[in-house]
């Protein structure tokens, strides 16, 4: 059955004060980074809500919406995720990465121990859903690993604009996330990403970005 078609259309915006959005929008995006020191500040349900509510906006494949946020402000929880995410991270540096990934990661300064996963105020794991059963039928995800993908970068963003800073966090592999989350088999852990503001001392490294003229290209090249 066709769905049910609206109006559509954007407030008319001159060239200029696009233009002069578009360069505000990404000068404050360029100020975003990955944060591993969290303050304890409260951070409300509400704002996880609002957030999440801009990252279900993403388009997805065949409008399947194939994202499950599972949010977790409980200490214990959080703890439990701590201890079998270190454990996995530790089979990793120590057996699992090849030594040029290792070096990769150097100047990032990351090892096994993850301290953050305790102080964050709140760990935000996002699941990738391959299919869902609704009425006895079973309906397949398509392209659900893009349309996760897009759903997490608003997030990201909903985070930095609202002042909170975020971490990318993939321990590998990540089924623990499944089993202490009491989420079904059609879930599949895609990200992990702790949510709070930024601890007083927190740092992070200055690393540079690509010149934009290397990861840009008009029509042929």
């Amino acid at each position: 059955m066709p769905a049910r078609m609206i109006p559509y259309s954007l407030p008319p915006l001159p060239v200029d004060a696009a233009l002069a959005q578009a360069a505000a929008f990404a000068d404050r995006m360029r100020q975003r980074r990955s944060c591993r020191a969290f303050s304890p500040e409260v951070v409300p349900r509400e704002m996880i809500v609002e957030l999440v509510r801009t990252a279900h906006s993403a388009p997805s494949g065949a409008n399947r919406q194939p994202w499950r946020f599972v949010a977790v402000d409980d200490p214990d929880i959080k703890h439990q995720i701590r201890l079998a995410a270190e454990a996995e991270e530790r089979e990793s540096y120590g057996r699992r990465m090849p030594r040029e990934w290792l070096e990769a990661l150097e100047p990032i300064g990351t090892d096994a121990h993850k301290p953050f996963l305790d102080m964050a105020p709140w760990l935000i794991v996002v699941f990738r859903i391959d299919w869902e059963e609704i009425d006895g039928r079973r309906f397949k995800s398509y392209y659900p690993s893009e349309s996760v993908g897009i759903a997490v970068g608003l997030f990201l963003t909903a985070c930095h604009l609202a002042g909170l800073a975020t971490l990318t966090h993939t321990p590998s592999p990540m089924n623990f996330l499944r089993d202490i989350l009491g989420r079904p088999a059609n879930e599949k852990p895609y990200l992990l990403i702790p949510v709070g503001r930024p601890a007083p001392d927190a740092v992070a490294p200055d690393l540079p970005r690509k010149p934009l003229e290397t990861v840009l290209q008009f029509n042929r090249g």
